[in-house]
């Protein structure tokens, strides 16, 4: 973060010093939400959450080294009181942003892919300059700032996701950080339910990106959505299209290996260089084709983004993560999230990785926040699962996971229902040999993460298990 002191901070943010023995005192690390994370020099930020509040924790932030607390209310260390510390910490972001060299702001969205495609982009913009990458998914009115206040003077480019469950989530982001380049991946099902079913509500929504950008900006559609592609006429900016059966820049002649890695050309002003990427499922492609897009308009030349892509890892946890157990069972982490599209994406990955393999099985949770529509989705992805050759299928929850169970069983495939992560651990504890191929997703309110990464483990354990056999 630029250097700022409590009394600068307060005059940005609007509020009043509390306790504060030196308003000239300089916080010049990192700005946090989580006390364990405050170090010398920090500030942390007191919010309310789901289970307990933030302000419960300033004295152990300012114990641990943070200058002060931005607040609702006084509490009895060094605080900046405000009225509401989730528009404070807004306001301070634009603060920072404004104080930066005209760094490039790079905004993305979509129903699906941000995450992935933002840690592929970042890795290719990296190496061009000093480049501030959003963490994990860090897309919403509180993630946003933060990425932005891990900004200091030497930034050249700023990476930010940009997340909406409503209509004007977007519109609200990109006041806090006006983009340059505004990136559009797709226009899905996720969140369906909170736009009322409807796909033209979910793109106006995410067209709000390519509203706020300037004359001088970039748009970045994707060619083969044409939900997306609708958006150009919604921007004063210059448009660059990506995609696969059209676009500026494309990628030709795919294919998926044994393992469910994906190779094609990427081709773009006449010229070719091949991709091979090291990440699971086909999926991917599109999520590079647009990073490929962003950098080549930044600059980058077309061999470079190509070998850049084919080095390129998977980094955050969650999706597509294919752990190799020592008793020969494969866990396919997929677990982060999910909807209708991803979980299509995750079946036909699964399908392309089963070569060779003694069973695949599907360990699936419900699908949150599909509306009125829920029930059909849910059966769908029942027959998707037989679609995709599954073997095993573990429906994790309750009415609507009963459906995926019922027509995946309807359709042949072998199926169990469990109520919960817990019970699913232990039905897998006790079937799973060696050569098993196990995906294992779901929404993130199904909790199926923690299920995912204890089944990874080398000695899982199932729930009331002792490790010492007592």
């Amino acid at each position: 973060m630029l250097p700022m002191t409590l009394e600068e901070i307060a005059q940005a943010v609007g509020g009043a010093l509390h306790g504060v023995p030196d308003p000239r005192a300089v916080v010049d690390r990192t700005v946090v939400i989580d006390s364990r994370h405050a170090v010398p020099g920090s500030l942390f930020v007191a919010l309310p959450g789901e289970r307990t509040d933030g302000h419960h924790f300033a004295a152990a932030a300012v114990a641990s080294g943070a200058v002060a607390v931005l607040a609702a209310h006084p509490v009895d260390v060094p605080a900046i009181v405000v009225q509401d510390p989730v528009d404070a910490l807004a306001r301070l972001a634009r603060t920072v942003l404004a104080g930066l060299d005209s760094p490039t702001v790079v905004a993305l969205t979509g129903s699906a892919g941000k995450t992935g495609t933002k840690d592929l982009l970042g890795q290719l913009v990296e190496p061009t300059g000093s480049t501030v990458v959003a963490p994990l998914s860090y897309n919403n009115q509180i993630g946003l700032p933060l990425t932005v206040l891990g900004a200091d003077a030497g930034t050249r480019c700023l990476l930010v996701e940009m997340g909406a469950s409503r209509a004007g989530h977007i519109r609200y982001l990109t006041g806090i950080v006006p983009p340059t380049v505004g990136l559009v991946l797709n226009v899905g099902t996720a969140h369906i339910g909170e736009f009322g079913g409807s796909k033209e509500a979910i793109a106006a929504a995410k067209g709000e990106l390519v509203e706020a950008l300037p004359p001088d900006g970039l748009a970045v559609l994707n060619a083969d959505d044409p939900y997306v592609m609708a958006m150009a006429a919604r921007t004063v900016a210059r448009v660059l299209t990506f995609g696969r059966a059209a676009g500026d820049v494309r990628a030709t002649r795919v294919a998926v290996d044994q393992d469910g890695r994906p190779s094609f050309l990427l081709t773009h002003d006449g010229s070719r260089a091949p991709v091979r990427l090291g990440m699971h499922g086909e999926h991917h492609v599109a999520n590079a084709t647009a990073a490929a897009a962003v950098a080549l308009s930044l600059g980058a030349a077309l061999d470079d983004v190509a070998e850049g892509l084919s080095s390129a890892r998977q980094l955050s946890r969650g999706r597509m993560d294919v752990i190799e157990r020592p008793d020969g069972v494969t866990v396919v982490n997929d677990a982060f999230n999910a909807n209708p599209d991803s979980m299509d994406a995750a079946l036909k990955a699964l399908a392309a990785m089963s070569g060779g393999r003694r069973r695949t099985v599907a360990v699936l949770g419900e699908m949150a926040e599909l509306g009125g529509a829920s029930e059909t989705y849910h059966a769908e992805l029942g027959r998707r699962v037989a679609a995709a050759g599954v073997s095993v299928l573990v429906a994790v929850g309750g009415a609507e996971a009963a459906l995926i169970h019922g027509q995946a069983q309807a359709h042949g495939v072998t199926s169990a229902l469990v109520p919960d992560r817990e019970a699913a651990l232990d039905l897998l504890c006790g079937c799973l040999e060696a050569g098993d191929l196990v995906l294992v997703k779901g929404s993130h309110s199904a909790g199926l993460e923690e299920t995912a990464t204890r089944l990874a483990r080398p000695d899982p354990v199932a729930v009331g298990t002792r490790r010492d056999g007592a």
